[in-house]
């Protein structure tokens, strides 16, 4: 990993993505970078390096947080988010989830009107890589779009 700045503020390289203060995972792109590729990000890898066994949190939340739009309402149906009042910015208490946490990332997941209604909260169901929310296709596809 080596540091960069951007907007003022350090900015982690991790492999084509960064961090941002906030410790949110975002791609390169996100932080107005670029990695020097042109690979495609595949959001069901996001994470993965140092996440937890999927026996035990087989669920994961992707954020768009460069996307969000502070409106808070997933803070308002769950308690894994948290609305930051200084940034505007929502964010995940936690990114890896278990079955008891899922109904309620699922909810944040669907009222989210950021992206017109699409959102940018995404639960992804790591034994299958599938989206299960807000999956605007309908077909599991991770609706991501960075």
């Amino acid at each position: 990993m080596k540091a960069r700045r951007f907007n003022g503020q350090s900015v982690l390289d991790q492999g084509g993505f960064c961090t941002d203060r906030h410790l949110l995972l975002l791609p390169m792109r996100a932080c107005g970078m670029s990695d020097g590729a042109d690979a495609t990000i595949d959001p069901a890898e996001i994470g993965e390096r140092d996440a937890p066994p999927i026996d035990e949190k087989p669920y994961k939340v992707v954020f768009e947080a460069n996307k969000c739009i502070g409106a808070g309402k997933c803070a308002q149906v769950a308690d894994n988010w948290e609305l930051d009042l200084e940034t505007g910015i929502a964010r995940p208490k936690r990114y890896f989830i278990d079955e008891g946490e899922l109904d309620e990332n699922v909810r944040a997941a669907e009222v989210c009107p950021a992206k017109k209604d699409r959102g940018v909260i995404h639960v992804i169901d790591r034994r299958t890589d599938e989206e299960l929310a807000p999956d605007p296709h309908g077909d599991g596809t991770i609706s991501v779009d960075w």
